[in-house]
């Protein structure tokens, strides 16, 4: 646990008791604060009282009496598409508001860091597509080389979860909007923007919003080095304003578009070979193409800011390679499960959006394709021009035939239930073809979360292949 600084004796508010709240309360208690705790569900409330934890109603004026600070979990809107109550709340009290990621930045760093030989360092990853792989990824190179590694933050355990550093550590942090959109610290030592494309636009009121919101992990502390992937014109964007100019080997572009070779530091890949340059000329490579834990262009996006991150912490080409190598994937995420008969089973339920699915459907050739679900903002106009490889389409969802009628020029079969999309697809896939979850929706119309819609996808192909 990293105890929060700063609030010995101070009384605070912790709105949401799910997993990152309720690590901030015992965060918060660990560092000396009164804490008064809030969540609008009745069971939350329910158990953080048989855990002995003050439960206040906060939507109450006369709550706010003595409070100092109020600390949100990432999932409750502050702005859009309206304030939570409690939020508007403490606005009107004139309580400061942060969240779990803010308590860490400023909380991390201790007197003890001034006896270790290395300081420790935190590696932050935004973006809206490959944040998780890139995070695990890098978190993977570390832990492979021997470097001591923790992960944390959107994925895996919460920020303030983590053990206090050990010498030379680092601390490798997935950062969603949510979470970077909110904390009044925002300090890492890396920090890595991988792309951009439309979601949780409700949330921060369009693209302008969205954008603004990872580009805060930038602007407001200033990391020491910046790994920034350019295809997209935010990225261009933030490149240029982060950089003196195109020397600036503090900020290291990535693309999987094109070449970048006359910038101070870049990583690129293209046809599946990486390659690192550095002032005018190319001081490493290597060939992706074989490496089954990243398939795909846009987990060569993801391996180039690995690559990026793991070179500025000093690592060599060899090292990084090797580890790559060993990668063995996320769950969900381009994650082969199976190969039977000449048929490859494949995994990818975090594929929530058109721009997702659209990379998955570039990874793989002769696809039989499961998609659908609840169907976001934007329509699936985006995905037309990426179905070159699809067999067919087999629809889940309970807006499955809305969602096939959006797939021009291709075979889709109403399926509706996950059990009836992996049958048909099993029973028509041929040698050499693909069965691909890639939704390119969300899961909330027939699941909680995306998670369960890939569990259930990899029951049925097992049960299926008697495994």
């Amino acid at each position: 646990m990293i105890p929060v600084r700063g609030v010995e004796g101070r009384r605070i508010a912790v709105l949401g008791l799910g997993r990152s709240g309720l690590a901030a309360v015992a965060a918060l208690q660990a560092g000396g604060a009164e804490v008064v705790v809030w969540d609008d569900g009745a069971p939350a409330r329910a158990a953080a009282e048989d855990r002995g934890l003050t439960v206040l109603d906060l939507t109450r004026p006369r709550a706010w009496e003595g409070v100092s600070l109020l600390v949100t979990s990432p999932g409750i809107p502050h702005l859009y598409p309206r304030p939570h109550p409690v939020i508007a709340a403490a606005w009107a009290a004139g309580v400061p508001v942060d969240n779990d990621i803010g308590l860490f930045f400023r909380s991390f760093a201790t007197e003890e860091w001034d006896d270790f030989d290395t300081r420790p360092r935190v590696v932050a990853v935004t973006g809206s597509n490959g944040k998780s792989t890139t995070s695990a990824l890098i978190h993977h190179i570390l832990a492979e080389s021997g470097r001591p590694t923790q992960l944390a933050g959107n994925i895996g355990r919460g920020v303030l979860d983590l053990e206090p550093a050990r010498d030379g550590e680092v601390v490798v942090l997935e950062l969603s909007s949510y979470q970077t959109d909110l904390a009044r610290a925002l300090t890492p030592d890396v920090a890595v923007f991988t792309n951009l494309s439309p979601d949780h636009l409700d949330r921060h009121a369009g693209m302008g919003g969205y954008f603004a919101a990872k580009r805060r992990l930038f602007a407001e502390g200033g990391p020491d080095r910046a790994v920034i992937g350019v295809d997209e014109d935010e990225g261009r964007h933030l490149a240029n304003q982060l950089a003196e100019g195109p020397g600036d080997d503090r900020v290291i572009r990535v693309s999987v578009t094109r070449k970048l070779e006359g910038f101070g530091w870049s990583v690129f890949a293209r046809r599946g070979f990486l390659a690192e340059w550095r002032h005018g000329r190319q001081v490493a490579s290597l060939d992706l193409r074989d490496i089954r834990g990243l398939p795909g262009v846009h987990n060569h996006q993801n391996a180039c800011c690995a690559w990026a991150v793991a070179r500025s912490l000093g690592l060599g080409p060899r090292a990084i390679e090797a580890a790559m190598r060993t990668y063995p994937g996320l769950p969900h995420r381009s994650q082969r499960i199976a190969e039977a008969d000449g048929v490859a089973y494949v995994n990818d339920s975090k594929a929530t959006n058109v721009d997702s699915a659209a990379k998955a459907l570039a990874a793989f050739d002769r696809i039989r394709w499961i998609c659908g679900g609840l169907e976001k903002e934007g329509g699936l106009g985006g995905l037309v021009p990426h179905l070159g490889s699809v067999v067919k389409a087999y629809v889940i969802g309970r807006e499955a035939a809305a969602f096939a009628r959006q797939l021009p020029g291709i075979e889709a079969e109403i399926c509706t239930t996950m059990a009836r999309a992996v049958e048909r697809a099993m029973e028509e896939a041929q040698p050499g073809e693909t069965v691909l979850l890639a939704p390119a929706a969300a899961s909330f119309d027939q699941y909680d979360n995306f998670e369960q819609r890939g569990e259930d996808f990899i029951a049925e192909v097992r049960r299926r292949l008697g495994r």
